[in-house]
C-alpha cells in the first residue's frame, strides 16, 4: 500500500464552498468507478476553510501516469473535472494548470 497526501484550495466564497461540498456528498457514480478502477484503495478529502487536504491510499497497480491517462480518456472524468474547476483554485506556489499538490511528510509517529 501506498499514501499520498495533497492539497488544493477552494475559490473563497460561501456559496461555491456549500456547493463543493454538497457535490461531494453525492460523487458520480462513474467517478467513484474511475477512482476504484485505477487502484485507489481509499481516498478521503477534509476541509478547513478553503484549504482541501486528500489522503489517498493505493494498490501496487497504482500509478499518477496510469490514472491520468485513464481521466483523459473518460468522458464523465472530464466533465467532473471541469465542474471542480468552478470550485476549485491552483495553491500557492502550484504549477499553471495544477490543482492537486503533493505535500511532504515532515512527521510520522
Amino acid at each position: 500500500m501506498n499514501k499520498y497526501c495533497l492539497a488544493c484550495d477552494l475559490i473563497d466564497d460561501p456559496v461555491l464552498i456549500a456547493e463543493y461540498d454538497e457535490q461531494h456528498r453525492q460523487v458520480w457514480p462513474e467517478i467513484l468507478d474511475s477512482i476504484n478502477g485505477s487502484g485507489i484503495t481509499n481516498m478521503e478529502i477534509y476541509r478547513f476553510g478553503t484549504r482541501l487536504f486528500m489522503i489517498m491510499e493505493t494498490d501496487d497497480s497504482f500509478t499518477f501516469e496510469r490514472k491520468a491517462a485513464m481521466d483523459a480518456a473518460n468522458a464523465k472524468v472530464q466533465q467532473w473535472e471541469q465542474l471542480m474547476w468552478k470550485f476549485q483554485q491552483a495553491i500557492p506556489g502550484s504549477k499553471p494548470g495544477e490543482k492537486w499538490v503533493f505535500m511532504n511528510k515532515i512527521f510520522q509517529l
